[in-house]
């Protein structure tokens, strides 16, 4: 049965190899669609709070959640009386039926009235739980004060609290809920994406050789439409063909190929052990070195027993053994890689681990022969 050692050192070869070690023309394509967004369109952050109801005794009891169930009255055209003025200052009042509640939803772009959207609801006051809750109409605004869409529905927790009154099991978060299309949209927001006969497309990680090879894929199909403004922004002209259906045109551009640049730059998460190397990295001709002390703690104590007839008492004499050793070191030379693979094989010769292979990789880097980002998570 192999170690957990050895399993790692066999999935990050395998991994590495067979994945990232491709040359450049034999690397995948992928759509243009894929890696970058048409300015002018983002999602919209929409947020309300309201009232959920049904609740099983698991409400809130806080000063908020009578304020909004007065408000909830009013609003419904029943005028607050004295004694229910009085309700909100009454401390032994209860309101375990209900809970005060933060909603918030995503409005998508080209998104139109009518259509719905998904909403979070999250508990704004002490409730333990909105499971069998129902959230009352709530309107759900955006930055400009204006409202957007209203959200209402049962609310799915996906878990709750189950047990008795010696113990409970919670499973996942019973405050949060989700309500699966509850916000229906009532108001839309324009998505102005053409400006003088063109439209750009913004690469979701800047690169100036992956701008240019975007342009050159678009202008493989539409000769001399597109440009690269910066690493982020390729511009792209309608042609006067296309003038009539540019919408057409736009998802025309996003579904070309083309082969990405991947970034030399090697990720390494010590916490779970995970390391991911860029098939662009390169190591220059270099010797490593690799053994790790060892050093072992026993405690083995011993009784210790008075004499006889004498006045003492049994004692436990605490004994401590430690050995300290050191794993026998490799020496090996590195040369310079045409592939990843070679890399992992190289690393993988000296028997290294997820944290052995942090500190080779940074000291790879200080010395200079690691010509790559280390990024450590």
């Amino acid at each position: 049965m192999p170690d957990r050692r050895t399993i790692f050192l066999l999935l990050f070869t395998a991994v590495t190899a067979a994945c990232l070690s491709v040359p450049a023309h034999g690397q995948p394509q992928v759509r243009i669609g894929d890696v970058t967004q048409v300015a002018g369109e983002h999602p919209n952050q929409l947020v309300g709070y309201g009232l959920v109801t049904g609740l099983a005794g698991t409400g809130g009891s806080g000063t908020i959640t009578k304020r909004l169930v007065i408000t909830l009255i009013q609003r419904l055209g029943l005028r607050a009386d004295p004694r229910l003025r009085q309700f909100i200052r009454q401390a032994q009042e209860k309101t375990d039926n209900v809970s005060a509640v933060m909603v918030t939803a995503t409005l998508p772009p080209h998104a139109k009235r009518g259509q719905t959207i998904d909403v979070l609801v999250s508990t704004l006051d002490d409730a333990e739980s909105l499971a069998g809750g129902v959230l009352i109409s709530t309107p759900l605004t955006g930055v400009d004060g204006e409202v957007y869409a209203l959200a209402s529905g049962p609310i799915s927790i996906n878990g709750g609290e189950f047990g008795g009154t010696a113990s409970t099991v919670t499973i996942n978060h019973p405050t949060t809920g989700r309500i699966s299309g509850g916000a229906v949209i009532e108001n839309e927001v324009p998505s102005t994406i053409f400006h003088e006969g063109r439209f750009s497309l913004h690469l979701r990680d800047p690169s100036f050789e992956n701008a240019r090879r975007i342009a050159e894929a678009i202008n493989l199909t539409a000769p001399g439409a597109a440009s690269v403004l910066d690493p982020a922004t390729v511009s792209v002209i309608v042609p006067y063909e296309r003038f009539s259906s540019p919408h057409e045109f736009v998802a025309m551009c996003q579904e070309q190929l083309f082969v990405p640049d991947g970034p030399a730059r090697v990720v390494i998460n010590e916490r779970t052990g995970t390391v991911i190397v860029g098939a662009n990295v390169k190591v220059s001709n270099v010797a490593i070195a690799h053994g790790n002390l060892i050093v072992t703690t026993v405690e083995n104590p011993q009784v210790v027993q008075p004499a006889p007839f004498s006045e003492g008492t049994t004692e436990i004499v605490p004994r401590t053994e430690v050995q300290a050793g050191r794993e026998q070191g490799f020496l090996n030379v590195v040369n310079e890689p045409t592939t990843v693979g070679d890399l992992a094989a190289s690393l993988n010769a000296l028997g290294v681990t997820p944290r052995d292979l942090s500190v080779i990789f940074q000291m790879l880097k200080e010395n200079g022969a690691l010509h790559a980002a280390l990024e450590l998570k």
